[in-house]
């Protein structure tokens, strides 16, 4: 595994070793102790799919608060999605910043999503399906978001949303004394 920095404080961008003979192809997609090397000490302990169907579904900006926050691994299976993190963690070096990155099929990248960074993603293909790795478990009290169109942010996309649920399109912007979230 490759990894290279990305502007969010704690974020990378994993470039996978894929080996293929006349077989076909094997990817190793997690190794602890090559993880450890980034920072991710915290075990797996949640792996979800998530498949949508039309190009320019977009889901996000989700992240969840302590004492759940949890850093994300993710990775494109099948299409192409346009993967935005923002960094909304009080006295984080890249705080209100954002990044994206294109995943798509057989790229052979991940993107690792720290406490603290919400992740969203748009899909620029029709039958997108990713695989995300979490460090903590999904609890419903503890999930938040930030609009995906919010002006203090500013994420730009690389086209409207076509599908987006009302809960992704409700939620709150953050307001002008937001100074971040404790980890």
């Amino acid at each position: 595994m490759k990894y290279a920095f990305l502007p969010i404080a704690g974020a990378y961008l994993i470039e996978l070793t894929r080996s293929s003979d006349e077989r076909g192809s094997f990817v190793r997609v997690f190794c602890a102790r090559e993880f450890e090397t980034i920072g991710l000490r915290k075990s797996i302990v949640q792996i979800n799919r998530s498949f949508s169907r039309t190009r320019g579904t977009l889901r996000g900006m989700h992240y969840q608060l302590a004492p759940h926050t949890e850093t994300k691994l993710v990775s494109c299976l099948h299409g192409s999605v346009y993967d935005v993190l923002l960094d909304l963690r009080k006295g984080s070096p890249s705080f209100l910043q954002w990044h994206a990155e294109t995943l798509q099929e057989g790229d052979d990248q991940m993107v690792s999503v720290p406490e603290g960074v919400a992740h969203g993603f748009l899909t620029l293909a029709d039958k997108a399906e990713l695989l995300y790795f979490h460090t903590d478990f999904y609890s419903p009290s503890h999930e938040a978001g930030v609009r995906y169109n919010d002006p203090r942010v500013g994420i730009r996309w690389p086209q409207d949303p076509t599908e987006i649920s009302a809960r992704d399109a409700g939620h709150q912007l953050l307001s002008e004394d937001f100074e971040g979230i404790e980890l």
